[in-house]
């Protein structure tokens, strides 16, 4: 063991930076009873904490300055700073629960929006920002089609890096348009929680096909919405667009169009069809995804006016 690992502390008090003030009862328990509470540099926003509820800490710089303290100290460190010292009894003074990076991810994303940051950062806008999260997106959807873990976890990081950037630059705006990130947080797990009555609540156990059902009445009472075309983004390929809409008005008790005989006998043989419709659409100098669209806008358009007559009685 090295010499400056022959620390007379009685124990390590593992703590966590991004939840300073926070120490489970056995981490009270230590610091509140010892004759002396040392806290590595690690440690100072728990330091910090302390003093303010008036226990005593002394910060050490290093390993060799806390070995220098009086026998029976309490040492407060993080889980890196104490990773490797053995010989010595430790507690998890605030074990740290699951998401709470994320709190770096706010943090980080503060440093650079913020003066003496990054100044690409600080000078992006929701509207300059829109086609990252549009490409972000995109290149999540392929990692998963590819079910390529790594490159799930590359992009799916991506895609949350835009979410907390428009948190932040919402946090800038005026009043009337200001909201942060756990305001975010907040109305997300709100809805989650409105939105599954059958298990934050009494409704009961539910089959898929009754959750879905109970989604589109709980979405129709929140939103207002007369039709199941509101609240669809229009902006989506075509082919997702069209079929949200079908699995909508069927739900709904709404015509869908008439379906086309299918003589594919699998997805993949399917898939080979519809490539070959588009390769014929432009041969004959047709865009398929335009035309698509178009058929679906015309839909749209007809399910709003048969969700507004049946409405209007």
């Amino acid at each position: 063991m090295p010499e400056t690992d022959r620390v007379p502390v009685a124990l390590l008090l593992t703590v966590s930076p991004r939840l300073p003030g926070l120490l489970a009862a056995a981490g009270w328990r230590a610091v509140t009873s010892a004759p002396a509470v040392l806290a590595l540099p690690g440690a100072s926003a728990s330091a910090a904490a302390l003093r303010a509820e008036g226990i005593a800490v002394t910060d050490v710089p290093d390993r060799a300055a806390a070995a220098a303290a009086a026998p029976g100290a309490v040492l407060l460190a993080t889980a890196e700073e104490a990773e490797g010292w053995e010989g010595v009894p430790r507690v998890a003074g605030a074990p740290e629960p699951p998401g709470a990076r994320l709190l770096d991810v706010v943090a980080v994303m503060d440093r650079l929006r913020s003066p003496g940051g990054c100044p690409w950062d600080a000078e992006q806008t929701h509207a300059s920002l829109r086609g990252y999260l549009l490409e972000e997106a995109h290149e999540a959807y392929d990692a998963i089609v590819d079910d390529d873990p790594v490159a799930m976890r590359e992009e799916l990081g991506d895609v949350l890096l835009q979410v907390a950037f428009h948190a932040r630059v919402a946090a800038e705006a005026g009043p009337d348009r200001r909201f942060d990130v756990d305001d975010l947080a907040g109305d997300l797990v709100d809805k989650l929680v409105r939105r599954h009555p059958h298990v934050f609540s009494d409704a009961g156990p539910r089959d898929v096909a009754a959750v879905e059902r109970g989604w589109d009445e709980i979405k129709r009472t929140e939103k207002q919405r007369r039709s199941p075309t509101e609240g669809v983004s229009r902006s989506q390929p075509a082919s997702s667009w069209g079929a949200a809409l079908a699995g909508r008005a069927a739900r709904a008790g709404l015509p869908t169009p008439p379906a086309a005989e299918l003589t594919a006998v699998d997805p993949a043989e399917l898939g080979e069809q519809l490539l070959g419709l588009v390769v014929a659409a432009r041969q004959r100098g047709w865009d398929a995804e335009d035309v698509l669209r178009t058929a679906v806008r015309r839909y749209a358009d007809e399910l709003d006016a048969a969700a507004h007559a049946r409405a209007d009685g």
